[in-house]
């Protein structure tokens, strides 16, 4: 599913650079359930954001279910991210003037499903979540687990081959936490990759994998014993 070989990236400040992920090298198999942690400033958003095609590497190689991806265009990045991905965020990023349907209706917009089929298909995602009684509310009407449910139900409703989720319980109380992550384990069981990024320990051992990164480098990266919810 992922390859990542010699990975690098730098970004310039003023006259220097600040070298972020040094030679990274990583693989991930369809099905898996993998966290990614580090402190502040390890590298573990940068490697993210460029697995999302929200940023791009300057050296190395990154193949993505068997497609290489280096040097897209933003148009090329936006229906590569739409074919292959599906992004859960701390902050929810829900369109504020959308109601709950309507924002898990959006990716099947820019796989051009026809309005009616979007509907559709939306709502079947949020009887997935739970939700669907809430189909109609604005996002200010949620609770913030709510909108982490809408926000996973928008991520799955375009089918992608990968989930990334940055800091999916950061802004959500230990109860919230726990609902929100026995959800994502449902749905890694059911055979969707996922990729999570956490500084949190407890909740990356309810993956199946923690991956550690340290000043741009991976320090470990080691297969354990989930804990289940």
């Amino acid at each position: 599913m992922i390859k990542i070989r010699d990975l690098n990236k730098s970004y310039k400040m003023g006259i220097n650079y600040l070298h972020v992920l040094k030679g990274i090298n990583l693989d991930v198999e369809e099905g898996e359930f993998v966290a990614i942690m580090g402190a502040s400033g390890s590298g573990k958003s940068t490697l993210l954001n460029i697995i999302g095609m929200l940023d791009t590497h300057d050296s190395g190689l990154y193949e993505l279910d068997g497609v290489k991806i280096e040097k897209l265009n933003e148009k090329k990045a936006a229906n590569y991210r739409n074919k292959f991905l599906g992004f859960i965020f701390q902050s929810y990023n829900l369109i504020s003037f959308k109601n709950v349907v309507e924002n898990v209706a959006l990716p099947l917009y820019y796989q051009n499903v026809s309005r009616k089929n979007r509907s559709k298909i939306a709502m079947q995602y949020l009887e997935r979540v739970g939700l669907t009684n809430w189909a109609a509310h604005m996002p200010n009407e949620l609770s913030g687990g709510q909108k982490q449910r809408v926000a996973i139900a928008r991520a799955l409703a375009a089918k992608p081959k990968l989930l990334l989720a940055d800091e999916p319980t950061g802004a959500l109380d230990s109860k919230t936490s726990a609902e929100v992550i026995k959800l994502i384990q449902e749905i890694n069981d059911e055979g969707k990759t996922i990729l999570m990024v956490t500084h949190e320990d407890e909740i990356a051992r309810m993956c199946k994998r923690i991956v550690r990164l340290k000043d741009g480098m991976i320090m470990s990266d080691e297969r354990i014993e989930q804990v289940r919810l």
